[in-house]
């Protein structure tokens, strides 16, 4: 996320472009409109998932995306329980769920 932009803002620029190509993404949570960090699951049609998540980089001074879950291939069941840890921990947390065959995160393309 730009640092100087709202994640609401944000969010909507970039799910405008997914509604353009025809992508679906649906919303476990929207939290705070303002500041909240993006926890970003990707789904194929296939099965496979990858759960992003955003960090502050302090030697950057910017904010990275990085896997959220330690496991090579990681099950659905798997990130759908780590999306609802992290709901519980963050009210402020976004948390957006993508189906895209690419599986490519669309905040950083």
């Amino acid at each position: 996320m730009p640092d100087r932009l709202p994640t609401a803002l944000w969010v909507d620029g970039v799910l405008a472009t997914l509604t353009a190509r025809g992508i679906f993404y649906y919303f476990a949570q929207k939290g705070d409109p303002s500041t909240g960090l993006l926890l970003l699951k990707l789904t194929d049609t296939r099965g496979k998932v990858r759960l992003l998540t955003q960090q502050r980089d302090f030697l950057e001074d910017k904010l990275v995306w990085v896997d959220a879950l330690d496991i090579e291939n990681p099950q659905e069941k798997d990130a759908d329980a780590f999306i609802q840890k992290a709901i519980q921990r963050d009210p402020d947390l976004w948390a957006l769920e993508i189906e895209d065959a690419t599986l490519v995160n669309p905040f950083t393309v």
